[in-house]
């Protein structure tokens, strides 16, 4: 099982990454949330990886974080009826503090939005992970996304607003989180709004 890997960027899209390790070239899939922080072609990069086997496949997926990975796993392995193109496309369209957030707080309509994901998809998804769905340990994510973590409610209920607003949920995600990353996740739901419109 191959759980990390460390080398340098050979190619790089939004969904995925080659990497050399050591001579060997290796294509990984990864979620538009963790393309955001790849570094260039020919700089060094770290990610956790899940391996993925099937009959007639064997396919890396990498994350930014392990705590990112760790959640890839939960709802691969938990929920039935989501294998990992699903779940890549489920962190590519929102990260995984508003998923957890959403599952936690059963907003089946705002994990109804993801691509593949509906009405009875979302519910399973509540109901196989809501006792699940832990916070990261400190030090595993960013220390934005784990302090944005510990508030669910000011995250969510922020990022719902924008989506009032007009704008797509993984457009709203990311305004939020940029937000919190400036003035830290202990804002309250007005402020992280604001610094997000500003």
């Amino acid at each position: 099982m191959i759980a990390h890997l460390k080398g340098t960027v050979l190619e790089s899209t939004p969904l995925l990454v080659v990497l050399d390790v050591a001579g060997v070239g290796y294509e990984v899939h990864i979620p538009v949330t963790t393309a955001e922080k790849v570094p260039p072609i020919g700089q060094p990069c770290s990610l956790f990886t899940q391996a993925v086997y099937r009959e007639d496949s064997a396919s890396l997926y990498g994350f930014a974080t392990r705590d990112d990975r760790d959640f890839f796993r939960l709802l691969v392995e938990k929920v039935s009826g989501i294998g990992p193109k699903i779940a890549i496309s489920m962190l590519s369209r929102m990260s995984p503090e508003l998923l957890r957030s959403a599952i936690a707080s059963s907003d089946t309509a705002l994990l109804a939005k993801c691509p593949g994901i509906g009405k009875k998809t979302a519910e399973r998804l509540v109901i196989e992970l809501k006792d699940k769905v832990g916070l990261p340990a400190s030090g595993e994510a960013l220390a934005s996304e784990t302090a944005t973590a510990n508030e669910p409610s000011h995250f969510q209920d922020a990022v719902s607003s924008l989506m009032i607003l007009g704008y797509k949920p993984a457009d709203a995600d990311k305004l939020i989180r940029k937000a919190a990353s400036r003035i830290g996740a202990d804002a309250t739901t007005e402020a992280l709004i604001k610094t997000a419109l500003s």
